[in-house]
């Protein structure tokens, strides 16, 4: 797996593209993809497994694209570390395609999604029974928001039972107004059902307990609500509003009912194996992935007793040598060589940890955004909903201290970020948003303050805040170096990747669909400096 990462750069050929494919997924067969299955019931079991693994990844190449390559620096919790990657990290905004594609084009995810959820729809035939059918369509959604969230446009209202997509791409709009419609029809069927259960074991999130999924499905369509309440403010309200109804099952509310696969027995987190590849001997901080500078600056200067359930102590010691214990990478910038690297704190992530794809303190963060910002009815004061998700995500952690956290004073204004190596130090400083509640604040200071807690509160799930950042411009990032900045002046170093280009082959394959799509959803532009729909605070 680990040659996977220094391929020669990609021939735009259809041929080469087709064999750097094959490469990709021969590395490693999917252990959770069925194969001639006989019995009904294992089959329809092992097809909703497979689906959930379509979210997350639990194939470590999968994960290492989307998570540590992609959503881990560009929403600044992770930062390359393998000075190889200089020539083709998406860090530096290098579209480099076979590394860009993952979500779109590779088979771990769009054909294993829809070719399973065929297996599903004929087991659900079979049956009468659609409640394995109405969990799927909300695993479904939660998958190919990632995908739509990453590119804008994508081909969605028509994709096949197989998975292809050579066809039509849908706006964006139009794409999150289909997944409000899936959601909305799974969660009456849920509803309307309520002593529905599934097989312990087709199940890796909920063990088949369908009062949680309910609340998964409604905490989903309050994200998507919020994701889109700069752009379309009337359908946000309409949404996020029903979502928080208890008449409509809830929303997650503790840290019991988070969503996350949490199956890594005989096969260990990707996540842990990713950013561990090409670890140097001795080391202990990880490979080619270690902790961002960015998320250890904001909690350094919050002194967030959380740090030590996060990262890895560095390597690094100041002058009197005593250990700095956390000090992360800079991102964005030309990759020192290994031997630096190592140094910065590392990934706090273990063989068996889960992966989490919504969890209860996030969802208090968008209770407490909607109330604060868009003036929405969510259940109770924006105030309450802050402080709570912050009590979560110390519990999740198993970190005492939460309201001496949320109570500190004195906290700096700003922090900064000195790097030991004495190569890529930020000159500036970034504002830092106060922990303490308060209501006499404006609007856009209580939406920094709350998106920047909801940041640290995600740690490791970068494809969820690099949305956020896009979304609302927090938190505040250090922005790429001039010479880290590889992208010839399409992207802003401040402002970092705005979306990911089309896979090369989608100009070949589906080449009237995609200019379509480029022409008349994205202004004329297919790059990482192109902004996507819901990023309306910019458009």
């Amino acid at each position: 797996m680990k040659n996977i990462m220094n391929k020669g750069l990609m021939a735009l050929a259809v041929f080469a593209f087709a064999a750097c494919t094959n490469d990709y997924l021969d590395i490693n067969s999917n252990p959770y993809e069925p194969g001639n299955l006989s019995a009904d019931d294992y089959a329809l079991g092992s097809a909703m497994n497979n689906l959930a693994g379509c979210v997350i990844s639990p194939d470590v190449n999968t994960t290492q694209f989307t998570e540590c390559l992609q959503g881990g620096p560009f929403s600044g919790y992770f930062a390359d570390s393998n000075d190889g990657f200089n020539d083709r990290a998406l860090s530096r905004y290098i579209p480099r395609d076979d590394w860009a594609r993952v979500l779109l084009k590779s088979d771990r995810i769009i054909p294993t999604l829809y070719s399973n959820l065929t297996m599903v729809k004929n087991a659900v035939q079979a049956s009468g029974d659609e409640t394995p059918l109405a969990v799927a369509t909300l695993i479904k959604v939660a998958a190919m928001d990632r995908v739509t969230d990453a590119f804008g446009p994508i081909p969605y209202s028509q994709i096949g039972e197989d998975g292809k997509i050579t066809i039509p791409y849908d706006s964006q709009e139009e794409v999150y107004n289909k997944f409000f419609e899936e959601i909305d029809g799974a969660l009456e069927y849920l509803n309307a059902h309520p002593g529905a259960a599934l097989t312990a074991s087709a199940d890796y999130i909920y063990s088949g307990d369908i009062s949680k999924w309910i609340k998964f499905g409604n905490s989903l369509k309050l994200r998507l609500a919020m994701r889109i309440s700069f752009v379309s403010p009337a359908l946000a309200k309409e949404k996020a509003e029903e979502a928080v109804d208890p008449a409509n099952g809830g929303v997650i509310e503790a840290n019991a009912d988070n969503a996350a696969w949490n199956y890594f027995g005989t096969t260990q987190n990707p996540l842990y194996v990713a950013t561990r590849y090409n670890t140097a001997d001795g080391c202990l901080t990880g490979g080619d992935t270690h902790a961002a500078a960015d998320i250890i600056m904001y909690m350094n200067g919050y002194n967030d007793p959380r740090r030590a359930a996060y990262f890895i102590e560095s390597e690094w010691t100041d002058a009197s040598d005593n250990i700095i214990p956390y000090v992360g990478l800079r991102h964005g910038i030309v990759i020192p060589a290994n031997a630096v690297t190592r140094k910065y704190s590392g990934v706090n992530v273990t063989p068996s940890d889960p992966l989490n794809w919504l969890c209860a303190a996030e969802v208090a963060f968008l209770r407490a955004e909607g109330a604060a910002v868009h003036g929405f009815n969510m259940g109770g004061s924006a105030q309450d909903f802050y402080e709570q998700g912050i009590r979560l995500s110390f519990e999740q952690y198993g970190v005492e201290g939460a309201d001496a956290y949320i109570a500190q004073t004195g906290l700096p204004s700003s922090v900064t970020y000195v790097d030991p190596a004495g190569t890529n130090t930020f000159s500036g400083a970034i504002n830092l948003a106060p922990l303490a509640w308060d209501d006499a604040a404006s609007t856009e200071a209580k939406l920094e303050q709350i998106i920047v807690q909801k940041w640290i509160a995600n740690w490791q799930n970068g494809m969820e805040s690099w949305a956020d950042i896009r979304r609302t411009g927090f938190p505040v990032l250090i922005p790429a170096s001039d010479a880290g900045n590889a992208s010839g002046g399409i992207v802003d170093n401040q402002l970092g990747c705005r979306r990911l280009p089309y896979p090369l082959d989608e100009y070949v394959s589906n080449a009237t669909n995609v200019t379509y799509a480029v022409s008349n959803y994205l202004r004329g532009t297919d790059n990482m400096g192109t902004d996507v729909w819901w990023a309306g605070r910019r458009n």
